[in-house]
């Protein structure tokens, strides 16, 4: 997930990822805290994301609201992006008192937490507390969180499918008459990428950097290992992806691409093509898309950026774990954290002060719907899509009056991936998934980018990593999805 925040539109689902949480407080309606005049519990709260000036003054006015309602005041706690697994990691472990902390699928790991036991595991809570939150957010977000059969945190509602699309550099289309409604596969690429490389030698046709793979119609255990469930749902085998016909017809399709220089010839070894977005410099790339994402890229960039589908919109075990919020094992609140959640996904005051801060300060209101930052957010700029429910967001200045129907209607049209819900335990197989990164490390990002040529290089890489273990692992995870097909069919 990128970093983008509140003050430049709401995060594009590819990417995945970085992520961010807040601090919150929770009431309950039991005897020990009923009473008004019982002194109001403090919610601590974990977030990711660059610690903000305001926070604490935010908070505040947060604190008096909440306590209001649920008789709680919150405390958040902002990591930055890069230190908040490995901090989070010393915190938990310390037992640091907690109450509610930031968790994903790529930052303070929320599958393998859950199983560790860092997160309270939160069914009951969720039918005392938390009505509100089942009946507001898109029910795919808490079927698709399930750990072992049980959740163990809240998502944010937001974007649910993964789609991936093809963006182009809408200035090089026009300028050359490019035409590229009918784009959809990899190979339908070549015709678009063949003109430009001969029109203008000093354009990059295709833009990737290391972390790219050539989209095939699967769903990876565990993301960007080779084994994958092919995405029909007709046969729930686990299968090597290097094997697939798919994916051997994709990296030849990507060496031809390399080979006639469309690539660019460091693509395996460059961590980011932000350079190349700057500079415009670039035809198209693979990216994963959202309502309104052309808006953002192309206000992000400074110059119009449109996409066409690469994929179908897929619910995936990544997609719905992108930005989570669980209780901690060890709060001494429980009860109150979870009435926070709920409050936070159904109440747009607390949701909005949450996000861009104070009214008349941060920000003012333009209509009924609608919201400007005033020059005060630089000091409070929080990152929107890890912090609750953000269909009760105000709308920034230029938003469409439709933007969070557009964003519903997108979460209805995504289809479950048939692992939703399942998530592998590599616990038994530890020594065999470490010497697997090894042999990624090796040969993934030049085998997937086209450098290298998968006539030679493929047979290798499969052999590399059948010897350090890759068929004990398929063979683990079959026998664990078997029994999970077994167990939701009981």
């Amino acid at each position: 997930m990128s970093k983008m925040t509140r003050k430049t539109g709401l995060t594009a689902a590819a990417t995945v990822t970085a992520l961010s949480l807040a601090l919150s407080a929770c009431g309950g309606n039991d005897a020990k805290s009923d009473s008004a005049s019982d002194k109001p519990v403090e919610l601590i709260w974990y977030t990711i994301g660059t610690p903000q000036k305001d926070v604490d003054t935010v908070m505040a006015e947060v604190s008096k609201y909440t306590q209001e309602k649920i008789n709680a005041t919150i405390k958040m706690k902002m990591i930055d992006w890069g230190d908040y697994t490995q901090k989070m990691q010393v915190l938990v472990a310390s037992g640091e008192p907690m109450d509610i902390m930031f968790t994903s699928a790529g930052g303070f790991d929320y599958v393998q937490n859950a199983r560790k036991g860092a997160f309270l595991e939160l069914d009951e809570l969720l039918d005392k507390y938390g009505q509100g939150i089942k009946d507001t957010i898109d029910p795919g977000f808490l079927s698709g969180s399930k750990v072992d059969g049980h959740n163990y945190g809240i998502p944010a509602n937001k974007e649910l499918p993964q789609l991936e699309v093809w963006r182009f550099n809408q200035n090089l289309v026009d300028k050359y008459k490019l035409e590229t409604t009918g784009v959809r596969t990899l190979d339908s690429l070549e015709p678009l990428l063949k003109t430009i490389k001969a029109q203008d030698p000093s354009i990059t046709p295709f833009a990737m950097d290391k972390n790219y793979v050539p989209y095939v119609p699967y769903d990876y255990l565990v993301t960007n290992m080779p084994m994958a469930v092919k995405l029909d749902g007709t046969d729930l085998k686990v299968v090597d992806i290097l094997e697939t016909d798919e994916m051997k017809q994709a990296l030849n399709t990507m060496h031809k691409y390399y080979q006639a220089g469309y690539v660019a010839p460091e693509a395996a070894t460059t961590g980011s093509t932000q350079d190349l977005m700057t500079s415009g410099k670039w035809l198209l790339d693979r990216a994963q898309t959202q309502p309104l994402a052309e808006t953002s890229w192309s206000a992000s960039n400074g110059y119009p950026i449109t996409s066409t589908p690469a994929s179908d919109a897929v619910i995936t075990n990544t997609s719905v774990q992108g930005s989570i919020m669980a209780i901690s094992a060890n709060s001494e609140h429980p009860d109150k954290a979870m009435e926070f959640l709920n409050l936070l996904n159904t109440d747009p005051v607390l949701r909005n002060m949450v996000d861009s801060g104070i009214e008349g300060t941060h920000y003012e209101k333009i209509d009924d719907t609608h919201m400007k930052n005033l020059d005060a957010s630089q000091n409070y700029n929080m990152p929107s899509y890890s912090l609750g429910n953000n269909m009760l967001l105000y709308l920034n200045e230029n938003d469409p009056d439709d933007k969070w129907e557009q964003f519903k209607k997108f979460n209805a049209e995504g289809k479950p991936s048939p692992i939703l819900g399942f998530n592998f335990d590599s616990t038994k197989v530890s020594t065999e998934m470490t010497a697997i990164q090894n042999v990624k490390e090796q040969f993934w990002a030049s085998l997937m980018t086209g450098t290298v040529d998968p006539a030679t290089y493929l047979p290798k890489a499969i052999e590399q990593f059948k010897s350090a273990g890759l068929d004990k692992v398929i063979a683990e995870a079959q026998t664990q999805l078997d029994a999970w097909v077994a167990a939701n069919k009981a």
